[in-house]
């Protein structure tokens, strides 16, 4: 679980910590996130350790450019002292953009919200110290890096509808101190329009009445009109603190998408295929007799997920809900051989804050990506435990009773990554791009002669992800010519998709709560259990780390299916379910559960992995079973043609 910090603010020697909130100008919030160091990954050098925080500022009435212990913030990315920083893009900096001085004798209601972000780079921006804080026309403030008791944990935007502007705000709130907290009201501070992004105003107090006892967590689930896709400054009050968050307005979806697709669109056996492996994103933008022949796009659409520019052709009402997301910096901290740098890649997405598009970048090492945090609006990464290329060192892996191995990495690493890049990039929804079929993987130098993964290191992965809660899958690739080289793992995919849309409201509505390792007696690798957590039902996996190195073949392979019992812990809304049931792609089904404490126990005879929902109230089998079965007609109406796709080929 990530430590998140605050900084309490102390003016003229005496702490104002969550009342400066109340006050009309100067800092009134902050919003903080440290930086962690995965433990379980292995690298062939030794790492840098050193750790900051990534800082968001609330200001209002700030006239001039800050100081931070008598140093700009140009200053202290020359330094290294900070990774990026974006108080140069937002007002009053900000004369790129045109930005008006702003007046400190404005009324309150009229006097904008400014968010400075900055992300740290050097221990003396992380958890125990204080800097001094200038703002011209303000009272100086020393900002102390201090611990929090209560976090926004997640905050996610949906539709009841199917449009791309979300109607309903769903928070999680933990709460980590000894004592409950109530929450008291939620604000949405929103610019006038997109091209202002950066300048927010005062919405209307929407009253909460929530109580959230100690060491526990609580949901903030609101409907409001319409909700511009811009950004947004979040100040949810509670009885002892405020607590902000900043981050863009996205209709939260689940997209499943594939890498490497444009070659064949225009040819409809392969969009069948696709279809039919639940596929309707891909990372293409113009692809001749396809997405410029409206009557095959319409019927077989996919979702652009690519460059997007120019924004005035992508940033219309006719392609909105036909985007997935900006994405076109490949991988940056690989940069081909050259790092770009995180402000290179900020200066980069910069054009589009003004539009109602959101951005994403790949995250490919993690020893680094803590300074790339917060970049985007919606970040992902890619990472294959099997023969490919990879940032970390496969052979000091210690996994496999003092057998070491080249050709793959333990699949549960995949969780740990998904866990650390959800952390760092908090309260913001994540994605991941899974190992597929890819054919490009060369080379028996590490004795493994299958060049992809098998069905069960294909879905293994993919459910360490999606455990942790990530919102869209990304599979790495889905070229005709890789999936015609391993069509062994296409019902895997199928299979993976199919219980995607059957638990996608759980995905989009949840947040990753709790997460466990439960080794053997002798202390061996046997499962790891995860929950994430809803409004009214808990999403619960156990995934088998028991798998072997298969001394023959050098693929990953699991045992036949075992007794076991699973202790999942639950928050107080949810200890009480009236219903407990397993689900898979082939249906539902009972188990034998019961409550323990402050969560229950199932037993269940199991390998691989196992999915559990509790819900507080009937219904969710129903609404589980409605879904597949859309999802069953779906495939069935996109069958693969395997002789037409054989001739593609040809």
């Amino acid at each position: 679980m990530l430590i998140r910090i605050v900084l309490t603010l102390l003016l003229c020697s005496a702490s104002i910590g969550p009342a400066v909130a109340e006050t009309h100008t100067g800092v009134i919030g902050l919003h903080v996130i440290p930086h962690s160091i995965e433990p379980t990954m292995r690298y062939r050098l030794p790492r840098d350790t050193t750790v900051a925080a990534r800082v968001q500022l609330f200001v209002r009435g700030a006239t001039g450019e800050p100081t931070f212990g008598g140093k700009r913030a140009a200053d202290l990315l020359a330094s290294g002292d900070w990774a990026w920083h974006d108080i140069e893009s937002t007002p009053p900096a900000a004369k790129s953009l045109g930005a008006a001085p702003v007046s400190a004798d404005l009324p309150d209601g009229e006097m904008p919200l400014h968010v400075w972000a900055f992300n740290g780079k050097t221990a003396a921006w992380g958890v125990g110290n204080s800097h001094r804080l200038e703002i011209p026309g303000i009272e100086p403030l020393d900002l102390m890096i201090g611990k929090p008791e209560a976090f926004i944990s997640a905050a996610t935007f949906l539709s009841a509808e199917d449009t791309p502007q979300p109607d309903t705000i769903v928070l999680h709130v933990v709460n980590e101190s000894p004592r409950s907290i109530a929450i008291r009201s939620l604000r949405l501070w929103l610019p006038k329009d997109n091209e202002s992004w950066h300048s927010l105003y005062p919405g209307a107090l929407r009253e909460v009445a929530q109580t959230i006892p100690a060491n526990d967590r609580g949901i903030v689930n609101l409907r409001y009109d319409r909700l511009p896709l811009t950004y947004v400054a979040l100040e949810l009050k509670t009885d002892r603190e405020t607590l902000w968050a900043h981050l863009r307005i996205k209709r939260e979806v689940f997209d499943i998408s594939g890498g490497w697709i444009g070659d064949h669109l225009s040819a409809e056996p392969y969009l069948m295929l696709l279809k039919g492996l639940h596929i309707n994103a891909g990372q293409i933008q113009d692809v001749a007799g396809y997405t410029d022949n409206e009557s095959l796009y319409e019927k077989y659409p996919i979702k652009l997920f690519n460059r997007l520019w120019p924004l005035e052709r992508y940033d219309t009402d006719q392609w909105l809900a036909k985007i997935h997301a900006v994405e076109f910096l490949g991988e940056p901290q690989y940069g081909g051989g050259k790092p770009v740098s995180p402000q290179a890649v900020f200066d980069q997405l910069l054009p589009y804050r003004g539009s109602r598009l959101a951005t994403t970048v790949t995250h490919s090492e993690e020893r680094i990506w803590r300074y790339y945090a917060g970049l985007s609006d919606y970040p992902h990464y890619d990472a294959y435990r099997v023969v490919a290329p990879a940032a970390d060192a496969w052979g000091e892996y210690d996994r496999w009773q003092g057998r070491r191995i080249r050709w793959g990495a333990p699949l549960e690493t995949i969780g740990d990554l998904s866990r650390s890049l959800r952390d760092l990039n908090r309260p913001m929804p994540c994605a991941y791009w899974s190992q597929g079929p890819h054919d490009g993987w060369r080379g028996w130098f590490d004795g493994r002669a299958r060049r992809a993964p098998t069905a069960d290191e294909l879905r293994s992965q993919a459910m360490h992800a999606l455990a942790t809660r990530i919102t869209s899958l990304y599979w790495f690739n889905l070229s005709l010519k890789s999936l015609l080289r391993f069509p062994d793992t296409w019902e895997s995919i199928r299979v993976i998709g199919r219980e995607i849309r059957m638990l996608e409201p759980y995905y989009l509505a949840g947040d990753g709560a709790s997460f466990r390792r439960v080794p053997t007696d002798e202390g061996l690798p046997n499962w790891e259990l995860s929950t994430i957590v809803t409004p009214d039902a808990a999403l619960m996996f156990a995934i088998d780390t028991a798998y072997e190195a298969d001394s023959e073949k050098n693929e990953f392979v699991f045992g036949p299916p075992r007794e076991a019992t699973f202790t999942f812990p639950l928050p107080g809304w949810l200890r009480d379910p009236k219903d407990v049931f397993r689900v898979d792609g082939d249906g539902i089904h009972d188990v034998a559960w019961r409550i323990d404490g402050d969560g229950i126990v199932v037993s269940d005879n199991r390998s691989r992995d196992a999915i559990y929902i509790a819900a507080k109230a009937g219904g969710h089998r129903e609404a589980i079973e409605s879904r597949r079965q859309a999802a069953l007609a779906f495939e069935a109406d996109h069958p693969a043609d395997q002789a037409a796709l054989d001739e593609l080929m040809r």
